[in-house]
């Protein structure tokens, strides 16, 4: 017997996608300062800078130059080695974050819209009761109680992001429940975990993917917030959050100190936003 399927992914769609964003310029706007931070952040062991705690005691706070292309800190140390290697920081606390939301988040939410019932119910208040705390409190309070560290605080963001997650993989499997193909697979008798293999995961792969895009944004922000308070990546390491923390007691003498982060974390949050709208619009099927 023939089972009556539909590729979730068919090349055509594929094709059709990678096509509009192409032609989208503010997604690929997106995607080369995506590509730059990504870029920087792997190149930073082999980059020929200073290393990012060497101290100059002779350059303190001092401006860009040609010695010191960024400027120098409170203690002498190059700004552009140390932001160099903030990016390894921000944006590995944004990929870990999110992977972790999203390994932990769609499994739940795939339960949830699958199962219904009581698994569905559970799920859903559970993830109510987290939502009910603004994302940010939620990662403070939960560094907070882990301890002051890189890892906490990825551990920390990426528990704070996963009820969006179980919200939107749960919506999504609900919507692929009812489509025909999967009515189909399931009259015949296939099995729960390849239905849920096959059909299932590959239909809300897009949104999710986009989600995750948009999300890799909110979790840098929220990096660089813990790192200003203290709770993230601990001196003397850099990151752009605690540069910040460090260059607000310097604004007047140093102004510098705080512009190169800021305008880091502005740059890398505007890229993943302009990537995650441009995908949007490419993977949506209502706009093929």
């Amino acid at each position: 017997m023939s089972l009556v399927t539909a590729d979730p992914l068919p090349q055509r769609r594929s094709n059709r996608a990678l096509s509009k964003l192409r032609a989208n310029p503010a997604a690929l706007l997106g995607l080369a300062l995506v590509s730059f931070f990504l870029a920087v952040a792997i190149l930073a062991p082999v980059l020929p800078l200073p290393g990012p705690a060497a101290t100059d005691w002779a350059a303190v706070r001092k401006p860009p130059s040609a010695a010191h292309w960024l400027g120098t800190d409170e203690i002498g140390r190059d700004l552009l080695a140390r932001m160099v290697w903030g990016a390894q920081a921000s944006l590995l606390a944004g990929v870990v974050s999110v992977s972790i939301a999203v390994l932990l988040g769609v499994p739940l939410g795939v339960a949830s819209g699958y199962l219904r019932g009581w698994t569905d119910a559970m799920i859903s208040r559970i993830t109510e009761a987290l939502m009910a705390a603004p994302f940010l409190i939620l990662a403070i309070a939960l560094a907070a109680f882990l301890g002051p560290s890189l890892t906490n605080a990825m551990i920390a963001i990426g528990l704070s992001a996963m009820p969006v997650f179980i919200r939107l993989s749960r919506a999504q499997t609900m919507s692929v429940m009812t489509e025909d193909y999967v009515e189909s697979a399931h009259a015949v008798g296939l099995g729960h975990a390849a239905l849920i293999w096959r059909y299932v995961l590959p239909n809300i792969a897009a949104p999710i993917l986009v989600q995750a895009t948009l999300t890799i944004a909110t979790a840098i922000i929220a990096e660089a917030s813990l790192s200003f308070l203290g709770l993230g990546q601990q001196p003397p390491a850099p990151s752009w959050g605690s540069m910040l923390n460090v260059a607000k007691t310097f604004l007047d003498q140093a102004p510098c100190m705080a512009m190169w982060p800021g305008l880091a974390i502005f740059l890398v949050v505007l890229g993943f936003n302009l990537l995650g709208d441009g995908l949007l619009d490419a993977l949506d099927p209502k706009e093929s």
